[in-house]
């Protein structure tokens, strides 16, 4: 099989998401029935942290070795990374000492050099850019809950950071639509949108973005590498709060989730994140679920 990677959402088709997510719902069943499933078995993925992670590392981490494999844990800090090898040297060595890497890291031209020099599948865990695995979990959440997500209306309330360019990016795939609200100065860069996007509006009122939508969510207003923006960002955000309000605009049925960490009373109310409509918790569980079907498809291919 040809090298398949998976550095930003629109790098797979809907077909293939549509296979994930049902290889995802197997995968996920075999684990809450305690089936032991290892078609990874003597295989290995290495952990590329150069951004600190909870969920990344325990998710890919624990779902390799449920699927019978070994995953090896490496800090830029601690390796020639960190030392000034070239990422394209690391990307060389590496590939011929694993089947699968997973970099987390800053900017995302850092793994597209990465896997134009690797021998094996390359997994975005997170860049500035995008973070497909963590939507490729909403998406998955939101079908667990409420069936398909096509024709659906999903809101963004917040800044414009990487979680949002993968919704963008996942709201052109799976055809629904996507209403953003982002404060002054902290609104879309048109850079990384694609020109034929048409599947967004955007409000300047983050309460009117809520209006009957199916899906309200967000994501902290400092995002990991921008702590000096820290005093500006929480002036500049100051009403976009996700709270009961905005919640009641939405659809009687409407689900909240957040990539996490969250702050309560910052980005999101606590009777919000933590009432009858969030699914934050599926949402965090079910990395593990689709990364664990990722992994398969990207190693096996189609089984």
């Amino acid at each position: 099989m040809a090298i398949k990677h998976f550095l930003q959402f629109s790098d797979l088709t809907l077909d293939e998401f549509e296979y994930l997510i049902e290889r995802a719902h197997v995968i996920k069943r075999k684990f809450k029935n305690y089936e032991p499933y290892h078609p990874l078995s003597d295989r290995t993925l290495v952990m590329v942290f150069e951004k600190n992670s909870t969920r990344t590392r325990l998710s890919f981490e624990a779902g390799m070795h449920q699927l019978g494999g070994a995953a090896i844990y490496l800090n830029t800090r601690d390796s020639q990374l960190g030392r000034g090898e070239p990422v394209e040297d690391a990307s060389q060595v590496m590939s011929r000492m694993c089947d699968i890497i997973m970099i987390r890291t800053f900017g995302q031209d850092i793994i597209e050099r990465f896997a134009a020099h690797s021998r094996v599948p390359v997994i975005n865990g997170l860049t500035n850019e995008h973070h497909p695995c963590q939507v490729l979990a909403d998406i998955f959440t939101y079908i667990e809950h409420r069936g398909s997500i096509a024709g659906k209306t999903v809101a963004w309330i917040g800044d414009a950071n990487n979680m949002l360019y993968s919704w963008l990016q996942a709201a052109q795939v799976f055809n629904f639509h996507l209403h953003v609200s982002t404060p002054t100065s902290y609104d879309i860069d048109p850079s990384l949108v694609a020109v034929d996007n048409t599947n967004y509006t955007l409000f300047a009122n983050p309460s009117d973005a809520c209006a009957d939508v199916h899906l309200v969510t967000t994501d902290v207003w400092t995002s990991m590498g921008y702590e000096d923006e820290n005093a500006a960002r929480l002036k500049a955000f100051d009403g976009w709060i996700v709270n009961p309000e905005k919640m009641q605009r939405a659809a009687p049925d409407a689900l909240f989730m957040h990539c996490l960490p969250a702050h309560r009373g910052e980005e999101v109310a606590a009777a919000v994140i933590d009432g009858p409509q969030s699914v934050v918790w599926d949402e965090a569980e079910n990395r593990l679920h689709v990364q664990k079907a990722l992994l398969e498809y990207l190693v096996l291919g189609r089984v």
